[in-house]
């Protein structure tokens, strides 16, 4: 990763740029509904974004994150989903989300979080520790793309649910 890259904590004067970022980054990914800008909109509006930061270079932003809060069926508190994730694609392969993505685990892990929980690509998300586990589903969604971490000990058993923003349609 390049070394002049900044990972910070988003600012209101970024609000409009991880929007573009955003869109930018999942245009013309064909498993996005292409609502994830509206995600993180709505998670904002819900004081909802436990964790937002995004990357930069040069006084630029070039990626964002996002950490929401999620609820388990068996009543496991302090679990948290990761996503979206964006960088921008003539930034994407340099190492810019990975570090977003460890920079954020680790801010979880400083609030006491207990977990984390993400849907995405399995070669990609078990390089960061996130592992398939039958014990933590995802409603609708096949094993092999839902992954999660325990900070804490073992993985709970139940079924996610994320925060209702992720219902956005974007209208």
């Amino acid at each position: 990763m390049n070394p002049k890259i900044i990972i910070r904590n988003e600012t209101d004067a970024d609000v409009d740029t991880i929007t573009e970022v955003t869109i930018a980054a999942f245009k013309t990914l064909a498993i996005s509904n292409h609502t994830e800008q509206f995600i993180i909109a709505a998670l904002r509006e819900a004081n909802a974004l436990t964790i937002s930061l995004v990357a930069e270079l040069d006084g630029r932003v070039v990626g964002h994150i996002a950490f929401s809060p999620v609820k388990l069926s068996d009543g496991t508190g302090s679990w948290y989903g990761l996503g979206p994730v964006s960088v921008l694609p003539n930034f994407q392969r340099q190492g810019i989300g990975g570090a977003l993505i460890r920079e954020g685990l680790s801010r979880l892990k400083d609030l006491g979080a207990q977990g984390c929980c993400v849907l995405g690509h399995p070669e990609y998300y078990r390089r960061f520790g996130f592992i398939n586990s039958p014990n933590i589903v995802l409603k609708g969604i096949p094993p092999e793309f839902f992954f999660a971490m325990s900070f804490q000990g073992d993985i709970p058993h139940g079924e996610v649910a994320y925060h209702e923003a992720f219902n956005v349609d974007g209208h």
